[in-house]
């Protein structure tokens, strides 16, 4: 206890210091007690390190993509709900049922049985141009499809298939030259189904017609009109078998809407009709028909087709049938067109193996000449390689048939032949080409 007495007055000095020295001794001052408040550091540090502790921990779990704190399940209703309005306008709940229909079990109908019933139809409306005489579309089918052939060319393992048509009784049959183009074999199928073999008597690539002849009896032919009196707005059709036989006997309608197209088909330009009457791989030799049921051209290709590459529609083209009349009857007399010129020789084009290993000049590797040609006459044989004609490279057949298109029967035209490393030059006379 102190030993300092209370009642003493502070005003006393010695005995005021005696009383502060004794309580600063034992830790106490006049106002209370007087201890030097404590040091907090640790405890703040520690604080501290438990925020940044719990804070990494969260952040740890919220990478992990765990919640910290469950959220509580919501309360379940024992049924949905789903609002409805009365007729009265008054807005009500009603649970709805989560229980899954019934299913209907498949019933059967006794009684009478139901029965598809289809009635009497008129006759089919006959479809005819509003030209007189004219007769219907109908008719031009029934009338025409008689005298359309079937036609399929078998060449090693290669087949394709074309279109006819009968010429005359006789058994003489139009068609394209390229559709039996190096045909080895060629096959018709006729209307009534017979199955016929076929010889080509001649063929003419500068027309793009050839004639064929079968041996046989009851054959129907075409009647052709004057593909001259046509206009453009004339309605046509096609028949024939686009994509071949499982198609055969297609017919398609349109209108004539061009005449006197030069188009060029391979290496020849031909004079055309064009039609928008849809054409096919496969219609090619087949007819183009007049509202009249009158043959007036011979299809021949499309603009798409081996023409050209474009996908285009409604570009059709024909040969008119009164612009190749002699040129038809000449091959089925004669088996060729007089006035056609041609070389005397035959050729495949030099490959570039043996250009560069033989040391062999571009140009065409003659295979065969005809022994009646002035080229026989001037000495030109088996293995000698034409490498110009009029001045122009000659490269490929295809080449030396564009020089003689503009040519005639009796021109000279200069010629450059390679042969066992000499080139010599000489000049060859044409002549007519007889097949």
């Amino acid at each position: 206890m102190s030993d300092f007495d209370d009642s003493l007055s502070p005003q006393d000095p010695e005995i005021e210091y005696a009383g502060e020295l004794q309580a600063a001794q034992e830790g106490y001052y006049r106002t209370g007690s007087t201890t030097p408040p404590k040091d907090h550091a640790g405890v703040i540090a520690l604080v501290l390190g438990l925020f940044i502790g719990f804070s990494g921990i969260i952040s740890v779990l919220s990478l992990m993509n765990i919640p910290l704190f469950a959220e509580p399940a919501p309360t379940e209703l024992s049924s949905p709900v789903s609002f409805y309005v009365s007729g009265d306008g008054v807005v009500s709940a009603e649970p709805v049922s989560t229980e899954p229909p019934e299913t209907m079990a498949p019933q059967r109908f006794e009684g009478v049985p139901t029965n598809l019933v289809i009635t009497a139809s008129p006759q089919a409306v006959e479809n005819t141009a509003e030209v007189p005489g004219a007769i219907s579309w109908q008719e031009v089918y029934e009338q025409v499809m008689p005298s359309v052939v079937s036609i399929t060319c078998y060449s090693g393992h290669t087949v394709s298939t074309g279109t006819g048509v009968i010429m005359d009784a006789s058994g003489y049959i139009i068609t394209n030259a390229h559709v039996v183009e190096d045909a080895q074999q060629i096959e018709l199928l006729l209307t009534d189904g017979r199955k016929l073999s076929a010889r080509c008597v001649g063929a003419d690539k500068w027309s793009d017609l050839a004639v064929l002849k079968v041996n046989a009896l009851n054959l129907t032919p075409a009647q052709f009109g004057d593909s001259t009196a046509l206009r453009v707005g004339d309605e046509v059709v096609a028949i024939g078998d686009p994509l071949g036989a499982q198609l055969r006997g297609t017919m398609t309608n349109g209108i004539i809407s061009g005449i006197n197209r030069d188009i060029q088909v391979g290496n020849y330009t031909l004079t055309l009709l064009q039609t928008t009457a849809a054409l096919n791989s496969g219609n090619s030799g087949g007819p183009l028909v007049n509202c009249y049921g009158q043959v007036v051209g011979i299809n021949t290709m499309k603009i798409g087709d081996y023409a050209s590459s474009a996908g285009v529609e409604g570009l059709g083209f024909a040969i008119p049938i009164t612009s190749v009349k002699t040129v038809l009857e000449q091959l089925a007399n004669q088996g060729y067109v007089a006035g056609r010129p041609c070389l005397g020789l035959t050729g495949e084009p030099l490959s570039t193996f043996y250009q560069i290993y033989y040391h062999y000049p571009a140009g065409l590797l003659i295979t065969d000449v005809d022994p009646g040609s002035d080229a026989a006459r001037k000495g030109l044989r088996y293995g000698d390689i034409l490498t110009s004609l009029d001045g122009v490279a000659v490269t490929s057949l295809d080449v030396l048939e564009q020089i003689l298109f503009d040519c005639e029967v009796g021109d000279e035209l200069e010629a450059t032949v390679f042969r066992s490393g000499i080139e010599y030059s000489l000049t060859l006379i044409l002549g007519e080409e007889k097949n």
